[in-house]
């Protein structure tokens, strides 16, 4: 189980600010049933020169894995 701090970004791991933007994502692990969701945090907004936030390349990452066959 990934547990992060509410106060950390669960892609990057860095601390989310007070004044910073931020996406929670809600996770249900069925291994738990009956047990509450866990949350992931991610950052919203872009860091320096970067192209896309932290919760913009974790849905990238989704995305690949969703789109990339599986080894039978």
């Amino acid at each position: 189980m990934i547990v992060n701090p509410p106060n950390k970004c669960a892609y990057c791991g860095s601390p989310i600010e007070a004044e910073q933007r931020w996406v929670r994502e809600k996770v249900y692990q069925p291994a738990l049933a009956g047990h509450d969701p866990t949350y992931r945090r991610y950052h919203a907004d872009l860091f320096g020169e970067e192209e896309l936030s932290c919760w913009e390349k974790h849905q990238m990452e989704i995305e690949t894995a969703r789109m990339t066959p599986r080894a039978a």
